[in-house]
């Protein structure tokens, strides 16, 4: 069973997690056998941006020791064979469609959504 993870919330639990809790589920369900594509739609699509760095993430007198790294958690998909697909019309719409993104996400248009999704046998949406 294929399943579409459509990611939309960005950087959900970083600060405690070090990495968004869905792409790390989706690998650790890929490691015990799970067949997955992941969707970046909305403000998500910036993770598919090379070059972030929060390292220098604070709050008042707070410092994020362990910051985000969510172009690793990417990487590492991809590696996994997860196919990884970003929404243009969405990086478009953040300024973002001339960015480099991470080798391996594939830009899609808007249009080709429902075509992924019926690619897949069961579309989760975070």
């Amino acid at each position: 069973m294929k399943v579409l993870q459509i990611v939309s919330t960005a950087y959900r639990a970083t600060l405690e997690e070090q990495d968004d809790t869905i792409l790390w589920l989706t690998q650790a369900m890929k490691g015990a056998g799970g067949d997955f594509n992941v969707l970046l739609t909305g403000n998500a699509v910036n993770y598919a941006v090379q070059g972030q760095d929060a390292s220098g993430l604070t709050f008042g007198d707070w410092r994020q020791t362990e910051p985000p790294r969510i172009e690793e958690d990417l990487a590492r998909i991809l590696a996994k064979g997860i196919p990884v697909y970003a929404v243009a019309d969405d990086l478009t719409d953040r300024g973002l469609m001339d960015s480099a993104l991470v080798k391996g996400v594939v830009r899609i248009s808007r249009t080709d959504i429902p075509r992924l999704m019926n690619s897949c046998d069961r579309v989760w949406h975070w």
